[in-house]
């Protein structure tokens, strides 16, 4: 009885393992019929590029509503601003004093300026029926806005100057004086000391101003005044704008490069973009010009971003100097880009010990020097950095040669497992990009990002650039790239170069359109993806382009399912595989002016489910998007039933993404 109980076990268990090995069998050839035609392209493809332009950051996607909160604004930046700009003095109730900016022990000596407020006489008229002091106001950017029910967290620091403490009311009010949302608050320190408050909006406003009002004499200096709304995105503290944020979250970006391009590298020495300088309180952050022509606070800091690309799902990718300033520094890009200057040998070792600690900072334990400042911030797990880049669009000279080997030979020494992006130069081709490759093929560069903007022509007539690139050689990052316009056949021919991209996705491992962000009335660069103002935005067709391709990636190029037209240069199509979803992505290009047929053959991949999600970019080329009418170029989704082989008939200057599920 014992053996037989044993041989039905036996039985049963030899089953259950043919069971297992006809699944497992079932799905290894599925992989295998696609392997057959497919190769494994890059999973971080399609990403993200910021870059403060065209405010872009402050007064854009970093929701602080303060507009030169620390005083610090002056006419390096714009020859009409100076330390009171955006802030305006006042008094009520026939109350009298007077204001100074001092340097003297500040708040901290990278925030070197601040108010100072002498209030003399607070008036008690009975005339007078409103609040009597003396104080400031603050326009913010354009107005501040304020929606009603919603909290405000307010925050200043002060020192008190006086025997007496200085009491305060701090007031949102419309241009009217009308008062939306009121706290009040008292000094309490000689020293420097952060005040915060919460204001509740009792109405929606937006041209909203901040008034911080004394009500008592005495003396105070005042500096690092904010307002923040306190619905940011995910409620991070110092945070980012909702709506702008989950615009980029929607794209699903396998990437995020930053903090810019030309910021980077910066108008002189002086002006590179240092990143230790942007973390840790943001009252100890140095603040200074942006290349582009206005002031960057670096309220969004490398904490900031980095936070960001984690809440997200995007990897972070921060570029850093070369220890070169930009070729176009003083404007010297009107006589030829001869602007460019190099740090001093003499202090290379110092700042490749930056480019050092900044790996340390992202990824380095609790334990370790800069680690524990990451974990003071907020983070003590690592933010598990895999990418820095070195250097942006720079001209390949001997001093960038220089600087730049010993930046990648220090990297590569101490942290051999970081992937160090390389740059050819501003163009897709001369004399810096064929520089910019010898320096990476010499080095043996992980990845070397390439930039150009061009016409939609030429994306048109080099959509095989990348199909005779050596696959020996470095990666590629298309680090910047647009057709120089924002109608739907800029956006089409983008997505036509795009399908190139993913059919080079094995030597083209990353690709991000520039710029992402540009304020209304304050756009410096007319080729962006997401135009905004205080209150609301409209997305380009380029953004519902790139999104179409960044959310629908897979990590297998497939070949031979889709034919068309060879010979006709406007239609482009490509077939990845997403093997983490099972999903076959299908994208369709036609950059005509008549209906064109595609046809597909799916026979490589098993249990098909027939109903495909289809969506559709579809218009008049020369459409656009505007704030006025915002949707005239928008994608349309609908359910679309597939088989085995089928036909599809593309309209003319239209994009198709057909995503089909697997069992």
């Amino acid at each position: 009885m014992k053996i037989s109980i044993r041989i039905r076990g036996l039985r049963k268990a030899a089953i259950l393992i043919a069971f297992v090995a006809v699944c497992s069998l079932s799905i290894a050839q599925q992989k295998s019929a696609i392997i057959l035609n497919s190769k494994k392209i890059s999973t971080d493809l399609f990403g993200l590029f910021f870059e403060d332009i065209n405010y872009a950051a402050d007064g854009g996607l970093y929701a602080e509503q303060v507009q030169n909160r620390s005083f610090e604004y002056n006419p390096t930046e714009r020859k009409e601003w100076h330390p009171l700009s955006y802030w305006e003095y006042i008094t009520t109730g026939f109350s009298y004093g007077r204001i100074s900016i001092e340097t003297n022990n500040p708040v901290h000596a990278n925030n070197p300026h601040y108010i100072v407020l002498d209030v003399e006489h607070i008036g008690k008229e009975e005339k007078f029926t409103g609040v009597s002091g003396v104080g400031i106001k603050n326009f913010g950017f354009e107005g501040m806005i304020v929606k009603a029910n919603d909290r405000y967290n307010f925050a200043m620091h002060t020192r008190q100057l006086s025997k007496e403490p200085v009491s305060f009311t701090i007031t949102l009010q419309t241009p009217q004086g009308k008062i939306i949302a009121e706290t009040k608050l008292t000094t309490s320190s000689v020293a420097w000391k952060k005040y915060t408050a919460v204001l509740t909006a009792n109405q929606s406003h937006d041209t909203a101003q901040l008034v911080i009002l004394a009500n008592t004499k005495g003396k105070t200096a005042i500096d690092v005044v904010s307002l923040f709304p306190e619905k940011t995105f995910r409620n991070r503290p110092n945070g980012l704008r909702t709506d702008l944020a989950q615009l980029l979250a929607n794209m699903k970006p396998s990437f995020i490069r930053f903090p810019g391009g030309c910021l980077v590298h910066g108008d002189g020495l002086g002006n590179m973009y240092r990143w230790k300088n942007t973390i840790g309180p943001i009252e100890e952050r140095k603040a200074q010009r942006n290349i582009w022509g206005y002031h960057q606070t670096t309220g969004i800091g490398y904490f900031e971003y980095f936070q960001f690309c984690e809440d997200i799902g995007a990897k972070p990718l921060p570029v850093l100097p070369a220890a070169v300033s930009c070729q176009n520094s003083g404007g010297t890009w009107r006589i030829g880009g001869t602007g460019q200057r190099a740090l001093p040998m003499e202090e290379m070792q110092e700042y490749i010990q930056e480019v050092l600690d900044l790996i340390e900072w992202a990824n380095g334990p609790v334990t370790s020097t800069w680690g524990a400042k990451r974990a003071a911030a907020g983070h003590p797990a690592p933010f598990n950095l895999e990418y820095v880049g070195i250097g942006n669009e720079d001209k390949i000279t001997t001093e960038f040669e220089q600087r730049f080997k010993m930046i990648h030979d220090a990297v590569e020494a101490k942290y051999p497992n970081i992937i160090l992006v390389g740059t050819s130069g501003p163009f897709h081709s001369g004399e810096d990009f064929d520089k910019g490759w010898a320096v990476a093929n010499q080095l043996k560069v992980d990845v070397i990002d390439e930039h150009y903007y061009v016409q939609p022509e030429w994306l048109i007539s080099n959509q095989y650039r990348y199909d005779a690139y050596n696959r020996k050689a470095s990666k590629v990052y298309l680090g910047e790239y647009a057709s120089w316009g924002n109608k739907l056949s800029n956006a089409i021919a983008e997505a036509l170069y795009m399908t190139g991209l993913e059919r080079n996705g094995d030597i083209v491992s990353m690709a991000s359109y520039a710029p992402l962000l540009a304020k209304d009335k304050f756009t410096q660069w007319k080729t962006d993806m997401i135009f905004f103002n205080n209150n609301s935005y409209y997305l380009t067709p380029n953004y519902h382009v790139q999104k179409m391709f960044s959310a629908n990636a897979g990590d297998y190029y497939v070949d031979k399912v889709i034919s068309k037209n060879n010979a006709d240069s406007l239609l482009a199509a490509s077939c990845v595989y997403n093997s983490k979803t099972g999903d076959i992505i299908l994208k369709l290009v036609n950059g005509g002016t008549a209906v064109q047929k595609f046809q597909i053959n799916l026979a490589s991949f098993q249990k098909l489910i027939p109903a495909a999600t289809l969506t559709q970019l579809v218009g008049i080329g020369t459409a656009e998007n505007s704030f006025i009418n915002s949707t005239a170029i928008a994608p349309v989704t609908s359910t679309f039933n597939i088989s085995k082989k089928f036909n599809y008939e593309t309209p003319a200057m239209s994009l198709t993404v057909i995503r089909i599920k697997t069992k």
